[in-house]
């Protein structure tokens, strides 16, 4: 396992191995799951930094940053 500049993520041996054994299907479901989770922390704390903005700014928000700004 190497930790360097050049590497971004690390996937954990056994994890490779648990994920090896999964369909596509589930791979997709685990995802997706991971994107829901990532929006749902992501809108949660600009709830909490932004508490003027309303529920159309912070979903303008939340995908800005989810998608780099290409929205």
């Amino acid at each position: 396992m190497r930790l360097d500049k050049g590497q971004i993520e690390v996937v954990d041996d056994a994890m490779a191995e648990v994920l090896r054994h999964k369909t596509p299907a589930e791979r997709i479901c685990i995802g997706f799951n991971l994107w829901i989770s990532a929006r749902n922390m992501l809108m949660t704390y600009l709830k909490k930094t932004h508490p003027e903005w309303d529920a159309k700014r912070l979903a303008q928000e939340v995908t800005r940053r989810l998608t780099h700004g290409a929205v």
